[in-house]
């Protein structure tokens, strides 16, 4: 088994298992990965997956060392099966990569495709694919520039550098920064910090807001107005209106607030 599927609380967990090659993805990984995705995605109840590698590395990219093996080279077919998984799916639930050491090239990728990114202080991440002539084919370049702003993406892109987690930080790549060995339990504590809150709303906003870079921004807007009457119709915000109403959640407290249903 190249891919480790556990659960902590409310929080799926997925872990790329092949440390002896700095968890890099071959097919059989990349076909793992989007079926371990797509069955915690379908689980009620759960609130946020956490993506994460064994062994002190998030990903090193696709298996090059693969290449010349029909069975195992990454696949390059036009379609939504990406080369290294999920990268060309959308989840329901939010999603939080959890980085130790290298994030690079496609393991890059794969971090730009969850919502959220918690970085260890010693990791490292970058467009490493471009010293060796591979491109960008799991997102990178549709992901990268609506995160840290084009013209950063393509500092990144075009050099292949690295970027420490101070800089991932700075450029908004890394939306936490952890001590080495706790990012796995930094992002799942964030994912059930996410469970806290009405479930129906917040999956609304979740795809409102990642939708609002691909329309121009009237139906950017009225996309967003149809999700989120939608989510009130549904009963998105009874619990917690009510509770408000009562006396919760005055002067920033959230911690007399209901738990999401």
């Amino acid at each position: 088994m190249t891919v480790d599927v556990d659960r902590s609380d409310r929080v799926g967990i997925v872990r790329i298992d092949r440390p002896e090659v700095r968890n890099a993805v071959d097919r059989p990984t990349a076909d793992a990965l989007r079926a371990a995705v797509q069955s915690l995605d379908a689980d009620e109840e759960l609130a946020a997956i956490v993506l994460t590698g064994r062994g002190g590395t998030f990903c090193a990219g696709a298996d090059l060392y693969a290449l010349d093996d029909p069975d195992r080279r990454n696949r390059l077919e036009r379609s939504t099966d990406a080369p290294l998984g999920p990268t060309r799916t959308a989840t329901r639930l939010p999603t939080i990569a959890a980085v130790e050491g290298h994030a690079v090239a496609g393991g890059l990728e794969l971090a730009l495709w969850c919502d959220l990114r918690v970085v260890a202080e010693d990791a490292v991440l970058g467009v490493f694919c471009r010293r060796v002539g591979v491109p960008l084919i799991d997102g990178g370049t549709a992901r990268l520039p609506r995160i840290v702003g084009l013209g950063i993406a393509l500092d990144l892109v075009l050099t292949g550098r690295a970027v420490d987690a101070a800089e991932a930080a700075r450029i908004g790549l890394a939306n936490r920064v952890v001590a080495p060995g706790t990012a796995e339990a930094a992002a799942v504590a964030l994912g059930n910090e996410l469970a806290r809150w009405p479930r129906r709303t917040l999956l609304s906003d979740l795809a409102a807001t990642r939708a609002a870079f691909d329309r121009p921004l009237p139906d950017a807007l009225l996309h967003e107005h149809d999700l989120g009457v939608a989510s009130l119709a549904a009963g998105g915000a009874e619990v917690g209106v009510r509770a408000f109403r009562a006396g919760a959640g005055r002067h920033g407290r959230d911690d007399d607030l209901p738990g999401a249903p």
